[in-house]
Parts: C-alpha cells; structure tokens; sequence
C-alpha cells in the first residue's frame, strides 16, 4: 500500500495535520465504510465514507457517517439544487480518478462541491478514505471542511 496518494499530498499542501491508517480491505464487504470502522477500531459515526453523486446534471461528493445513507432531496436542498441521484461507479471512477472503495474527497482529478453531514463536526476526529483501498485519514472535521471547503448540513435520509 503507498503511503502517498493524490489525497494525502493534497492535505500536505494545505498544510493540514492528518495520520494516515491501513486496513486489510475486504472487496466482498456489504458495507466498505462499516468494515473500515470494524477494522479500524472505530465508531462508525467516525468513519465517513464518500458519495460521488449527480446535482441537477453536475457532480457533486457527500461525506457522511458509515452507518447512514444520504437523502438525495437533502442533498439537493443543501447545494441550491432541485434533485440528486447517485453517480454511476464508473463515472465516479472517471471523475476523480479514484476506484469505488477507495474514493476520497482530497484530491480529485476534478474540484466539486462537497456537503459533509453535520454531525460529523460532533466527532473529535474523523476517518475519510485517503484514495486507496483499505488506507483511511485521520483528522479533525474542522479540517476537513476547510480542506474542501464544505457545505455543512444535514444529508441523512
């Protein structure tokens, strides 16, 4: 696993404070962002995943809670838009140049609007993929919405 990826060097060059954790990524998980926290150790109110998805045509990328789902009106609601849908994976691949599973919000091949649901600011540090399979940042939610300068609100379903 390198120990270096676009995310990380992104994060780097913001100046950001981070720690970088490997897992043993399992592809057969129902749920990557819950076997994350399971092999992290974590709650998964801690370790975010991340939502590539389509605002009225334009890409967009949530960040919530493993455990939770995202409401596509919220979604919408959060950006001034007036309807979501998730992206297809191998448009989310194309897009910011990361494989599902390992798709991180730091350092996309392409800058979207992110929405960061709110209660992750709740958390004193969060998990967010650093753009690998199985290899996760740690850091604080402050620093995380101003690394991507986020939206904060609710996107729950």
């Amino acid at each position: 696993m390198a120990k270096t990826t676009r995310g990380t060097q992104a994060l780097k060059k913001l100046g950001v404070s981070f720690t970088v954790h490997g897992y043993d990524y399992d592809p057969d998980a129902d749920s990557a962002g819950l076997q994350a926290a399971e092999a992290l150790g974590e709650v998964p109110a801690r370790v975010l995943k991340t939502l590539m998805a389509e605002l009225d045509g334009k890409p967009v990328c949530a960040i919530l809670p493993s455990d939770h789902e995202v409401s596509m009106k919220k979604l919408a609601s959060a950006l001034g838009g007036k309807s979501a849908e998730m992206m297809k994976p191998a448009a989310a691949e194309r897009l910011t140049g990361y494989h599902v599973g390992g798709i991180s919000p730091f350092g996309q091949k392409k800058r979207v609007p992110v929405v960061l649901q709110e209660t992750a600011l709740e958390e004193p540090h969060v998990f967010i993929n650093a753009g690998q399979r199985g290899f996760q940042i740690r850091l604080s939610p402050a620093d995380a919405v101003r690394a991507l300068d986020a939206v904060i609100a609710d996107i729950l379903a």
